[in-house]
C-alpha cells in the first residue's frame, strides 16, 4: 500500500459490501500484514456487549489489530450518524498521532460510510426537537409509535420507506416531513462526484448460503447466553439495538414466542433482507467498485485484489 498520509490530510482505504460477503475478514488479513488499524463503519457493533450476533472482531483479533469504532455506547443509549462521524474523526487523529497508515475503513451500514466520504450536513434546531420527541416516543412506546406518527403526517413517504421497522430511516424521515424537507433530501452534504470506493460482490445463491452458516454459528456459538445476559441489564429498554437482526429472534425464543427453529428460520431471512437493501442502498447512494468474488477464492486471494486496487487508484479522501 501506498505510504501514510500527512495528518492535515484524511484519507483512508474503504472496503465495503452486504453483511457476510467476508470484508471484515479481508480487512482484518491486510491490516495484520500492512501492520494497519481499523475503522469499523457498522451501525450495530457500537454497542457493548453486542459480540456475536453482530459478529464482532474476536479478542484475538483486536490484540493483533489497533480497531476504532467499536463498543462506543451501552445498547439503551441513543446513537446517530453524527455521533458515529464525530468518533470516526477522532480515530482518524488517534490513528496520526500514533503515525499509523491510512485507516482501513470496512463495514455495510451505508450512511455511516456516506458521512465519511461526504460529510453530514448540518441539522437544524427543528429537526434536532423533533428527533428528541421521535426517541422519546419510542422509549416510551415503541416503533409502532413512530410508524403511526409518520404515516399520519406524511402517508407518501411513509409507504415509500423500504424498512418501515428500522426506527432510525422512521425518524430521519420524521424529521424531514416536519421539518418540510422533500422526501429526496439527504443528510449529507451534496457533492457532485463522490470518490469511487472499493465494495466486494457475491452472487446471490452463494451469500445467501454465507448468510446461513453465519447464523448457525451465531446461535450454537453463544448468541442466546449473550441475549439473556443482556435481557438481564435492562436490554428489552434499548431502542435501537433491540431490534437488531438475530438478537430480536434470541429474545423472542428466550420468552418461549417461538421455537429455536423459528428463531433462526426468521433471523436468516431478514439478514438476506438486509443484504439486499445494502446492495441496494450503496448501487444508489455511493460511486462503489465492485470486485466480483466467490467461494473458490480464499481470504487471501481476496486481499490481493483488494489490495492491488488501492495500490493502483490510493486512499479515498475523507471529509474534514
Amino acid at each position: 500500500m501506498p505510504a501514510q498520509f500527512p495528518t492535515s490530510d484524511l484519507r483512508a482505504w474503504f472496503l465495503v459490501g452486504p453483511t457476510a460477503s467476508g470484508k471484515s475478514a479481508v480487512a482484518q488479513y491486510l491490516a495484520e500484514q500492512d501492520a494497519s488499524a481499523i475503522l469499523s463503519a457498522d451501525a450495530m457493533l457500537v454497542y457493548i456487549g453486542m459480540n456475536i450476533g453482530t459478529a464482532k472482531p474476536t479478542a484475538a483479533e483486536r490484540a493483533r489489530v489497533r480497531y476504532y469504532g467499536l463498543d462506543l455506547v451501552e445498547p439503551r443509549e441513543p446513537f446517530s450518524a453524527g455521533a458515529y462521524r464525530l468518533a470516526a474523526l477522532q480515530a482518524f487523529q488517534d490513528a496520526a498521532t500514533r503515525r499509523l497508515r491510512p485507516l482501513i475503513v470496512v463495514g455495510g451500514t451505508g450512511l455511516y460510510i456516506k458521512g465519511l466520504i461526504d460529510g453530514l450536513a448540518p441539522r437544524s434546531p427543528r429537526q434536532s426537537a423533533i428527533r428528541e420527541e421521535a426517541e422519546r416516543r419510542l422509549a416510551a412506546e415503541g416503533i409502532g409509535a413512530l410508524q403511526a406518527w409518520l404515516s399520519q403526517v406524511d402517508p407518501a413517504r411513509y409507504a415509500s420507506l423500504a424498512d418501515k421497522k428500522n426506527p432510525r430511516r422512521l425518524m430521519r424521515a420524521l424529521e424531514t416531513a416536519l421539518a418540510g424537507e422533500a422526501p429526496a433530501a439527504g443528510n449529507w452534504r451534496a457533492t457532485q462526484d463522490s470518490p469511487r470506493i472499493l465494495g466486494l460482490k457475491w452472487s446471490l445463491p452463494q451469500l445467501y448460503d454465507r448468510i446461513q452458516v453465519r447464523v448457525q454459528a451465531m446461535f450454537t456459538g453463544g448468541l442466546l447466553t449473550e441475549v439473556e445476559r443482556l435481557l438481564q441489564a435492562g436490554f428489552e429498554d434499548a431502542p435501537t439495538a433491540r431490534l437488531a437482526i438475530g438478537y430480536a429472534e434470541a429474545a423472542a425464543y428466550l420468552r418461549a414466542q417461538c421455537s429455536l427453529a423459528e428463531a433462526m428460520a426468521t433471523t436468516a431471512v431478514r439478514t438476506r433482507q438486509l443484504a439486499k437493501r445494502q446492495m441496494t442502498w450503496f448501487r444508489h447512494q455511493c460511486n462503489v467498485e465492485w470486485l466480483a468474488v466467490d467461494a473458490a477464492m480464499t481470504t487471501a486471494e481476496i486481499a490481493d485484489a483488494v489490495s492491488a486496487y488501492w495500490q493502483k487508484h490510493g486512499p479515498t479522501p475523507v471529509a474534514g
